[in-house]
């Protein structure tokens, strides 16, 4: 009676691991016709018990998990991508315990094609401002293939644009772990049909202009990246109010790029924050000695000084600006807004006051000081718009200073401007 106990026992076990790999195999043939779904409650069914099956059939079992996980993240259930890829690599980490090798190369090519989904996906999540998601999929796309360093480098900037500081510091902090430089070759051509210069791999590319479809073959050297890198880490750090790393980073940016007289403004700008008004003012110096001549720099010079306040520092900047560059329109908008600014600064002054004679006078003063400011404003963009005549922003930014003032003989003139597209 033992014996026989025993052999109908084994044939019990056996029975269930026959149904285990039927359901397997319905799930693949379901997966083949396009049905993930049914492919997915197949799987689900003999789930439990495939930790008690061997190897080979838990190797097969993952692969196929793989795949209807694949299958139905490219349809669109974003929410599938991460049981994809956790299951086909399963496959390569049992094969590689049990010695075996059946299903391992078949997981590593679906793992590949999934790399191409996910980044097709972040792509389109990016377009549609979906940052946070964009950035998980670059990542994972990271994770699945380590050589392409990009991917983790893009996946920062994903969390950048959507304000995940902390998601985007992490990905900067491993960027930097591995020697991350970001440069490289960049190989260009002009197709021949069209004229278009287009960017292809080299490959591709050294054909093209054999078969005689592309011409004019370009080698174009991207820059590093590294400098980049650094700088955001300083800038996240700053937001999230580490200000003390955010020196740090810094300090080791300027080391490597010590001509990056943006970076020297960034840190300015923190001292600022941070309430050391000498060394703002020290590194302030130091970066208009190191491009004296750059609109931009001066430009920079101007905003940092309007938003601490700074308005004659601000002006003094923008007018250099506009020296070297009469043209620089943002200049001419900005030294146009101090003014306006420190006029509408007084409107609260004059709320203030009351009946009384001596308020009447003071109101008298002070209205005048801020006419007398919003035409000084005014008297800028008149300037610009000689050289400009058709700037839709400096006529509309006047109409509104002259509005506010209440003149309504140049509120109309410019109004019309305007409407006639600029000319006059």
């Amino acid at each position: 009676m033992k014996t026989k106990f025993l052999i109908i026992a084994m044939l019990c076990f056996a029975t269930v691991g026959f149904a285990q790999k039927k359901e397997i195999r319905n799930a693949e043939d379901a997966l083949e016709d396009g049905n993930a779904a049914e492919a997915k409650s197949l799987l689900q069914s003999v789930e439990a018990a495939i930790a008690n099956e061997d190897e080979k059939l838990q190797a097969e079992y993952y692969l196929v998990q793989g795949k209807t996980y694949a299958k139905l993240a490219k349809d669109g259930d974003d929410s599938a991508f991460d049981k994809a890829v956790s299951s086909l690599k399963k496959v390569s980490e049992i094969e590689k315990k049990s010695g075996k090798d059946k299903y391992s190369g078949d997981a590593k090519q679906n793992l590949m094609a999934m790399t191409a989904d996910l980044v097709n996906s972040a792509v389109e999540d990016n377009s549609n401002q979906k940052f946070k998601e964009a950035a998980d999929k670059l990542y994972t796309s990271y994770k699945i293939s380590p050589q392409d360093t990009s991917y983790l480098y893009y996946a920062a900037s994903s969390a950048v644009n959507g304000g995940h500081y902390e998601q985007a510091l992490k990905y900067y902090e491993e960027l930097q772990d591995i020697g991350y430089d970001g440069s490289g070759t960049i190989y260009k051509a002009t197709n021949v049909e069209t004229g278009e210069v287009e960017e292809m791999d080299q490959t591709q590319r050294d054909l093209m202009v054999k078969s005689g479809t592309y011409k004019d073959p370009q080698d174009e050297k991207s820059p590093s990246k590294k400098a980049e890198i650094v700088k955001n880490t300083a800038l996240i750090y700053t937001q999230l109010g580490q200000d003390d790393k955010a020196l740090e980073a810094y300090k080791t940016a300027r080391e490597s790029n010590p001509d990056d007289v943006n970076l020297i403004l960034n840190e300015a700008n923190l001292y600022y924050k941070m309430g050391d008004k000498e060394k703002f003012k020290e590194l302030m110096a130091e970066a208009t000695a190191m491009a004296p001549d750059n609109p931009d720099l001066q430009y920079n010079i101007g905003v940092i000084n309007m938003e601490q306040g700074n308005l004659e520092a601000a002006r003094e900047a923008y007018r250099k600006t506009l020296e070297i560059d009469p043209s620089y329109t943002n200049a001419q908008l900005n030294l146009s807004t101090t003014y306006v600014n420190e006029g509408n600064a007084l409107i609260d002054d004059m709320n203030a006051l009351g009946n009384s004679k001596e308020d009447v006078e003071k109101y008298d003063e002070l209205k005048q000081q801020k006419d007398d400011l919003f035409m000084e404003g005014a008297t800028v963009l008149e300037d610009a718009l000689k050289t400009n005549p058709e700037n839709q922003g400096i006529l509309t930014q006047l109409k509104n200073i002259y509005g506010a003032m209440g003149d309504n003989e140049n509120f109309m003139r410019i109004k019309k401007q305007l409407e006639d597209g600029g000319s006059k």
